[in-house]
């Protein structure tokens, strides 16, 4: 039986949900999971039959800080740290192979341990994927100039900021006697052994990648929550819409985003994400902390979220299209490809106003062209293959293939 290292660098939920949905996948007959996450996140990867590991891991208010500032999430030190406590868990645990989410350390640690190396990523990060530029995320210098000066400013500073992030990496790497990875932040996000993208391949249909980057498919995931009280005592009659702006959603976000759903003649279920209900709210609106996000959306006619992959390949997997309000840079990447495929609207965190909410809410349910795509990419997915193509991905790394 081979044995196989999961680490959740937990700096969002779905660093966590993701690795634990994929362990769960594995043939247990074949392989023997152990999970590493930090402490706070043993709620959510402890629900298997595996041993938890504890692991070092920057808080999710370090990381959204970093992000919506612009500075690199992780500094040298940081990363010196986390290749300390990767290589003793590698040597504690002895894996065939070690599977990381955003664990960018695993980069080094696993090639000085000598252990085959898998990370999942998304595919608007893949090297392979032609992009001109970046999109402009949601930044201080965004709230204050003219988004067409914003925007040329970020296009001059952005090869300059890249190279800021990729540093510590470099430097970790030259330390260990590893290659540079360069100045592409890309590279620095994709390296290993092998490379998953855990996305709608349609949605990504340029990218073009080398035979050790494998497409998955999209991975789900809810909390394992019970139903409200009121789920099953929804009024029939309207629209439903599902809320939720996530872990690394702007909470502020929900306010607007409420104002504007009470005056359609829709009913709202929201999702705090583990934040405080909101006290005050419309009478058209019900909500918890938690929600089963799947199901969530499966019921719904309508999907609003920060824009990011978990919540908005819930909604598309379940064929219902996609209204994202985003704020950092995975969250425009992501809605770039699904406002391209014609599945949903993008909306700024930054210029958002109740008026364009209302609006492109009122497109999204009343315009069939974005539920009949949205249902094209359901009907394009298949669990079973997902999870079969995961486990011959694992046979053949941990094997040396």
């Amino acid at each position: 039986m081979r044995r196989v290292l999961f680490f959740c660098e937990a700096v969002t939920l779905a660093h966590v949900a993701r690795p634990v949905t994929l362990a769960a996948a594995l043939d247990s007959s074949c392989y023997e999971v152990v999970i590493a996450c930090p402490d706070r996140s043993r709620a959510f990867a402890g629900m298997g039959p595996w041993p938890i590991k504890s692991l070092d891991s920057i808080s999710s208010e370090r990381f959204l800080a970093a992000l919506a500032s612009g500075r690199p999430v992780y500094d040298l030190e940081t990363l010196r740290r986390y290749v300390a406590r990767d290589i003793e868990l590698i040597d504690e645990v002895g894996p065939d192979v070690v599977i990381g989410d955003f664990r960018l350390s695993l980069s080094v640690s696993a090639r000085v341990a000598g252990v085959p190396y898998i990370t999942m990523t998304n595919a608007y990060w893949s090297p392979y994927y032609p992009r001109i530029d970046y999109p402009l995320p949601v930044l201080p210098m965004t709230k204050l100039l003219p988004l067409p000066a914003a925007q040329r400013l970020f296009r001059w500073a952005a090869p300059y900021a890249m190279q800021g992030h990729c540093r510590p990496m470099n430097r970790l790497r030259r330390e260990h006697g590893l290659p540079s990875l360069g100045s592409d932040l890309r590279r620095v996000y994709t390296d290993a052994d092998h490379t998953l993208y855990l996305d709608f391949p349609s949605l990504f249909a340029a990218v073009d990648p080398p035979k050790n980057h494998h497409f998955l498919g999209p991975v789900l995931w809810s909390p394992p929550t019970p139903e409200p009280p009121w789920w099953t005592n929804l009024p029939q009659d309207l629209p439903l819409v599902y809320v939720t702006m996530g872990s690394s959603g702007q909470a502020g976000i929900l306010k607007s985003v409420l104002s504007a759903l009470a005056e359609l003649p829709v009913v709202v279920m929201l999702s705090t994400a583990g934040a405080a209900i909101p006290s005050a709210l419309p009478t058209n609106a019900y909500a918890a902390e938690y929600l089963p996000g799947i199901d969530a959306a499966a019921r719904s006619n309508l999907v609003v979220c920060n824009g990011g992959s978990p919540t908005s390949q819930q909604a598309l997997a379940a064929g219902v299209p996609v209204l994202g309000i985003a704020s950092n840079m995975d969250q425009f990447m992501n809605m770039e490809a699904v406002t391209g495929a014609g599945a949903g609207l993008l909306l700024r965190a930054d210029r958002l106003d109740i008026h364009a909410i209302r609006t492109a809410c009122r497109r999204l349910l009343t315009e069939p062209s974005f539920r009949d795509t949205a249902q094209s990419l359901s009907a394009s997915t298949d669990p079973a293959a997902i999870q079969a193509r995961f486990n011959r991905i694992v046979a053949n790394a941990s094997s040396g293939r």
